[in-house]
């Protein structure tokens, strides 16, 4: 990647000089002001020791793809004189590698293994506001929020497990705000779709090694059960018509209640989890319960469902399952498609789209969403949890009706 001196940009230089902040980087600033960091400080923090360090990239699912970010961006980062920076979700950096001149400036700002680079540590930077948004950014000049780092640029790119969508880290190219490349944040996007296409191959890999196991184990028992993968991928199954994931619990149990299933003995296999269902399982509908939805998190949702036929559990949520509950929670009357449609995108003829994603998601609420109009059943107590700073409702999302709600967050609160 050829080193480009770029144009002037908007925002280079101070803040407040020039024209405003691109809304990506003033809805970041917002964030880091509200977390206290101020312009004037510096960028150290404290790093993992060597153990933690290790333990923690002995655990990562980075691990697997390395190679692979490797190949795509080490390259690069050495011809541009730039460094290639994998950090966890936390934000800290497990790895980096790259030009050497530039991996000891980057130890004068602390860019270095083992340390802090959320946002609530340094600041509005590529690999803490790409964690923060769920999205790629490139963050230039004087775009950083403190000052110390308004000679560097930076382009990121959240990396997703395909197996269960968990944000399991960040890759990042930074350096001297001379190395400046507007194809950088293409390429880092780039890079990131191929580790995470590398993690979803290899777990079509492992799903077809348990559906070999299961297959023998399955034939040889009476009732309804299914073999799933340890994140709830289902390998086989008998007796019953499985969805394609179901949301497991933490431990195994002679009685859990799962989601569409209702109550399950569950045994570990190699490789997964063998579900036997229960012949008692409650019928569909049985029994209202509670419902919660757990926006607090920012780019985290989570949905806790209490009683009715699936008994107790809790899932992280999709960022679009997220957005659609959201709605509905907003709106207890219920929605059309259309109204939907409108809500999400902006755009009233997308109700294809809709009615698929609400498909999925009764499937997943078992007894819980009612149609015609779509919204939660009479009888369901319904609860909707808001972060305490509005521009940290669903960061990531775009939908007209979450955007509004960032501005009017704490009127929304039941």
């Amino acid at each position: 990647m050829p080193r480009t001196q770029p144009p002037s940009p908007r925002t280079a230089g101070s803040r407040g000089e020039g024209a405003p902040p691109r809304p990506v980087i003033d809805a970041s600033w917002r964030r880091v002001s509200r977390d206290g960091v101020v312009p004037g400080q510096g960028t150290e923090s404290e790093r993992l020791d060597r153990e933690v360090l290790e333990g923690r990239r002995r655990t990562s699912a980075l691990r697997e793809v390395l190679p692979e970010l490797g190949r795509g961006l080490a390259g690069a980062a050495q011809s541009a004189g730039q460094v290639m920076i994998v950090a966890d979700a936390e934000g800290r950096v497990l790895w980096r590698s790259g030009d050497r001149r530039t991996l000891r400036l980057a130890n004068t700002i602390s860019l270095a293994e083992g340390a802090a680079w959320e946002e609530r540590a340094t600041g509005t930077n590529a690999i803490g506001t790409a964690l923060a948004t769920g999205t790629a950014v490139q963050v230039h000049g004087g775009e950083h929020f403190v000052r110390v780092l308004h000679r560097w640029t930076c382009a990121a790119a959240p990396l997703h497990d395909p197996r269960d969508g968990e944000l399991i880290g960040v890759v990042d190219l930074s350096g001297p705000r001379s190395t400046f490349h507007p194809a950088a944040l293409a390429l880092v996007q780039s890079v990131t779709r191929l580790a995470e296409s590398e993690l979803r191959l290899r777990h079509l890999e492992s799903v077809e090694v348990l559906r070999a196991v299961a297959a023998p184990l399955l034939s040889r028992i009476g009732g309804p059960a299914l073999v799933v993968d340890p994140q709830g991928w289902v390998a086989g199954a008998t007796g019953l018509t499985p969805p394609r994931r179901l949301p497991l619990p933490g431990a195994p149990g002679d009685s859990v209640d799962l989601p569409g299933l209702g109550p399950c003995a569950v045994e570990p296999l190699p490789g997964g989890w063998l579900l036997r269902v229960r012949e008692e399982a409650p019928e569909d509908g049985d029994g209202p319960g509670r419902i919660v939805l757990d926006l607090t998190g920012g780019r985290r949702a989570v949905l806790t469902v209490a009683g009715g036929a699936g008994g107790s559990w809790s899932a992280r949520l999709s960022p679009r399952h997220a957005e659609i509950l959201y709605v509905l929670a907003v709106h207890r009357e219920g929605r059309t498609a259309a109204q939907l449609a409108l809500d999400l995108f902006g755009d009233a003829s997308r109700t294809v789209t809709v009615r698929a994603e609400l498909s999925r998601l009764r499937r997943t609420l078992h007894g819980v969403l009612d149609h015609r109009p779509y919204r939660f059943r009479d009888g369901w107590e319904t609860e909707l949890r808001l972060p305490s700073g509005p521009g940290d409702l669903l960061p990531a999302s775009r939908s007209p009706l979450v955007v509004r709600g960032r501005g009017a967050c704490d009127s929304l609160s039941p």
